[in-house]
């Protein structure tokens, strides 16, 4: 038997919307619904051109939600960023260099990193910078000070 085509006012369109939205988790395309249907109709977008604007604007929400979880998650005392980084500071520090490691490659092959150097040449600025660039790769990243970290290795062996 044929399925019957739902006909539904605007109004009871939007509800259900609304409610599909709530039950499968889409908070974005909850939120923006109604936006992106009115640019639609007026930019007189293809039926598969709004869903596909409604589903990109859920995923790149859905991304940065994650990358802000994974930052949080790493528990940086605070925040850094590779674009404030004062290269002029440390002239053996390279742009270069630090572009390269802010790809994360470094991270996928498995190989350590480690910032050597005297007090106030930027090591702790650049080291949460690329954890964060990191964590917005979707690597997850945690922040600790070596002597904690040894302190907790040492309370692990203990416990056994």
């Amino acid at each position: 038997m044929p399925r019957r085509p739902h006909t539904l006012t605007e109004p009871a369109a939007d509800a259900a919307i609304d409610t599909a939205c709530r039950a499968l988790r889409l908070p974005t395309m909850r939120a923006q619904f109604s936006d992106l249907a009115e640019r639609a109709e007026r930019d007189h977008l293809s039926y598969r051109g709004f869903l596909a604007e409604l589903l990109m604007a859920e995923c790149e929400d859905r991304d940065r939600r994650r990358s802000e979880r994974q930052i949080r998650a790493a528990k940086f005392p605070r925040e850094k960023w590779l674009r404030d980084f004062d290269y002029e500071a440390n002239p053996n520090v390279t742009p270069a260099v630090v572009n390269n490691l802010a790809t994360c490659d470094w991270i996928r092959r498995g190989e350590p990193l480690c910032l050597i150097g005297d007090s106030g040449t930027g090591k702790s600025h650049l080291l949460i910078a690329l954890g964060t660039a990191a964590a917005m790769a979707g690597f997850r990243v945690r922040y600790t000070l070596a002597a904690k970290l040894v302190n907790e290795l040492v309370e692990a062996a203990d416990d056994k």
